[in-house]
This record gives C-alpha cells, sequence and structure tokens, in this order.
C-alpha cells in the first residue's frame, strides 16, 4: 500500500512529463497529481495510468519501471522503458523545430547504434552540441513505439554524456532494423534503413559546412518503375548519370514528410544490372491514403473532387520582396510596401480515400477558373470586395473532378501539395451523383 504522509510526488510529476512528451506542462501535471495522490489517496501506479488517459497518452501504468535504471543494448529495447542506459555511436545528428500544440520547439534528432542494431533518438531539448560518429551514454531514457518501431527519447530527467571507453566500428543495422530491400515507391517517413536499386541522375556536388570545415556531398535523382526519390551521398561512390545503382544500408530522412535517400558511411553501392522495369520519369499516380502513409513526396498525381476553396484563395495581395502574401500593405518581413497582386488557389481535394491542400499557383489557377489576374482585378473593383473573386471561382470549381500535380509536404496540419500542373475534367461530378441517386432510389 502506498503512504500518503507527506509523499514527494515531483518525481511522479517527471515521469508524466516524460511519458507526455512535455506536450503538457508541468503545473497541469502536478496539479492532477496532486489531486489524484493526495486528495483522493489513489495509488500510485492507478494514478499515473489515470493521468496518462486524462490528459492524452494511453501508456500501461505498468510501462513505469520505477527508480530502478537498466542498462541494455539497442536490440533488447522493447518500446516501454521509462528509466534506461544505453550507449550508442551516433550515426546521424541534426537540430531541428517541431510545431507542438502550436508552439514552436527546437530538439535534436538522430540515428544511434551499437553492435545489435539502430534506432531513431529524440533530446527534448536544444541544449548540447552532438557529434556524428561519436559514442555517447543516453542515460534516463525511456523508449516508445511508433508504428512498431523503437524510439530512444531524452526527457527532462535525462542526460546525454561522451563515452570515451567504448568504440564500435561497425554499427550493426540487423537487429531490430534490417535493412529491408525496397521498391522506391514504398519507402516512407518512418523507413529507417533500406536497400534500394534505381536509376540515378541529375547528380551533382555541393560544398557544405561541417563544424567549421568543409565537406563535399553529392546529391541528385533515383528511380525505379514504383517512383523518384531525393539522394545524398556523404561520400564519394563515383556515382554517374544514367547508370543503375544498388545502395545497401542507406537510410531515410524526412523533410517536411517527403523521404529522402541518403548514402553514408555504412552504404554500400553496386552497379546493377537488375531489370528495374520501366523508370518512372513523370509523374507517381497516388492517391491520398498512399501520401498519408508515405508521408509525402515528388512528382505525385491525384485526381479527385474540390470539394472547398479555403481562405487565402482567389486574389491576394503579395510583398515584391519576399513574394509572402500580406493582408494589407505591411508586410512582416520589410515593412510597409507596395504590395504586388497575384492569383492563388488553396483547394480541398478528395479522392474518395481522404482529402488533401492543394496550394495552386497563377498559371494554373487561370487555366482551371478561366479567369486572369486582370479580370479578376476587376471583378474585386466592381463590387468592392476582394472576396468576390474567390467566391466566383469556387462557383466555377467545387464539385468539379481534378487532377492535380506535384510534391507533397507533410505537416501537423495534413498533407499539401505544392501543384505544378492542375487539369479539370470534363465530368459533371453533381450530375453524375444525381444519375447515381435515380439508380439507387430506382432499384429499391
Amino acid at each position: 500500500m502506498d503512504n500518503f504522509e507527506n509523499m514527494d510526488i515531483e518525481p511522479i510529476v517527471k515521469d508524466l512529463y516524460d511519458a507526455l512528451d512535455g506536450k503538457v506542462d508541468e503545473a497541469t501535471i502536478r496539479k492532477e497529481v496532486d489531486t489524484y495522490i493526495n486528495t483522493y489517496r489513489i495509488p500510485v501506479d492507478s494514478a499515473k495510468s489515470g493521468i496518462l488517459k486524462k490528459l492524452g497518452n494511453t501508456r500501461p501504468a505498468n510501462a513505469f519501471t520505477g527508480g530502478q535504471n537498466v542498462t541494455k543494448k539497442i536490440a533488447e529495447l522493447e518500446g516501454t522503458e521509462m528509466n534506461v542506459t544505453v550507449v550508442a555511436k551516433m550515426v546521424f545528428v541534426e537540430k531541428r523545430t517541431i510545431n507542438a500544440k502550436g508552439v514552436e520547439k527546437t530538439i535534436i534528432s538522430g540515428i544511434a547504434g551499437d553492435d545489435t542494431g539502430t534506432t531513431p533518438f529524440t533530446i527534448w531539448s536544444d541544449s548540447g552540441e552532438y557529434e556524428k560518429g561519436s559514442v555517447y551514454t543516453f542515460r534516463n531514457a525511456y523508449t516508445k513505439k511508433w508504428r512498431d518501431q523503437v524510439q530512444l527519447n531524452i526527457g527532462s530527467r535525462g542526460k546525454v554524456e561522451p563515452n570515451t571507453e567504448v568504440t564500435f566500428d561497425n554499427v550493426s543495422r540487423s537487429a531490430g532494423s534490417a535493412a529491408q530491400e525496397m521498391d522506391i515507391g514504398n519507402i516512407t517517413e518512418q523507413t529507417k534503413n533500406c536497400t534500394v536499386t534505381g536509376k540515378v541522375s541529375e547528380i551533382a556536388s555541393r560544398v557544405i559546412n561541417v563544424k567549421g570545415e568543409e565537406k563535399t556531398i553529392w546529391g541528385g535523382m533515383m528511380a525505379d518503375s514504383t517512383g523518384r526519390i531525393q539522394f545524398t551521398a556523404w561520400k564519394d561512390f563515383g556515382l554517374k548519370d544514367g547508370e543503375v545503382i544498388c545502395a545497401k544500408n542507406a537510410y531515410i530522412r524526412a523533410w517536411k514528410g517527403i523521404p529522402q535517400l541518403n548514402l553514408g558511411d555504412n552504404t554500400e553501392v553496386e552497379r546493377s544490372d537488375k531489370d528495374i522495369g520501366e523508370i518512372a520519369d513523370g509523374t507517381t499516380e497516388k492517391t491520398v491514403e498512399d501520401v498519408v502513409r508515405i508521408g509525402g513526396g515528388l512528382d505525385i498525381s491525384i485526381t479527385g473532387t474540390i470539394v472547398d476553396l479555403r481562405t487565402g484563395s482567389g486574389l491576394i495581395r503579395r510583398c515584391p520582396q519576399c513574394n509572402r502574401s500580406v493582408l494589407s500593405d505591411e508586410c512582416t518581413i520589410h515593412g510597409h510596401i507596395e504590395p504586388v497582386m497575384d492569383l492563388r488557389l488553396k483547394a480541398t481535394v478528395d479522392d474518395g480515400t481522404g482529402a488533401i491542400s492543394a496550394v495552386i499557383g497563377r498559371a494554373e489557377t487561370e487555366k482551371i477558373t478561366g479567369i486572369t489576374l486582370e479580370q479578376a482585378e476587376e471583378i474585386s473593383k466592381t463590387k468592392g470586395d476582394m472576396g468576390a473573386v474567390a467566391n466566383k471561382m469556387a462557383s466555377i470549381l467545387i464539385l468539379k473532378k481534378v487532377t492535380v500535380k506535384g510534391n507533397v509536404m507533410t505537416d501537423d496540419f495534413g498533407p499539401q501539395m505544392i501543384v505544378h500542373s492542375a487539369d479539370i475534367s470534363n465530368v459533371d461530378v453533381q450530375s453524375e451523383a444525381e444519375k447515381l441517386y435515380e439508380e439507387v432510389e430506382g432499384s429499391m
């Protein structure tokens, strides 16, 4: 039985704060803990479980291992540890900014590996500098599973310290993280490491600065019959445009949901004579459901129905210097400006498997609406309202079938396509729906 007299609730608050990934502030958690434990005298494990469920996490109470710390290899991690120590090499590390409930937060993330496998890790703060290729001890860490993949986390109680006593000459990518052979079209933002065969093109080198030192990297596109993906080679593999290669133990990083292939120190590149079919040099047809599963992608084609035009569609003002859309004569970056007028659509396209936001620029907007920029300005002037342009465009486009092609990114608000081509089908969706309804009624 728990002893409630003078119980120090701060360790419980810290446990819950870490389990909730810092998405709920400590003051809110502390109030709940005080109510559950000091007011209602609920046992600690039951209190933790109830608070987690109330505040948005379903981690069971028995997932907490208390104050006892255990040391594990990466292959031994189960995704339920709340106080674990792991010694691993940072195979990849980066600082990035995320949006947590409307608040921007800088975190450090990457891939850690030992002689048993690799795992993604997140340090939920931006303190500290970490070096790719160095070994660190992750103390007081906790783990979670997302899409059946264990992830290592360092919260407010955790520490990451350099470890000069342990070396990993060859980080294993086999246990729990095998380099699965994959078609490019099946790679998602959650793919860890993989083996990919495809034709490379658009290869170019550039020099970047890494910790004050210049480093040459190579980038380009790789394609097979299922899709295309951008790649970065972190050393010179002697790649040539047009050749087919097999990249073993490559790893995936995502930018705004778009998977990107990385050929790193542990990647083996071989020239291949494998028949990869007809290369996807153009766009790849996907459903919205496919895009949500993958996370994003390049040169994607989606066909669906325009069900809404969102705020920001129609006639808009832009800053002539940074091209940002503005609501008045003030730009948040450049101050007072003389805005230039432009056309844009922010359409919601539904293909039956889901909906995607499609941002369509002036040229394609003029094409599918039949309204030029000059005509839009005249409509706005006549009606005395810029919103009249969006209303006119909505009357033309809503319930029309459209095929949009472009690059898809994903953020906290879901997938969004930056459209480079849009075409309206001649199918009258409303008439087709009415016809189908009549057929259904007639069969009853």
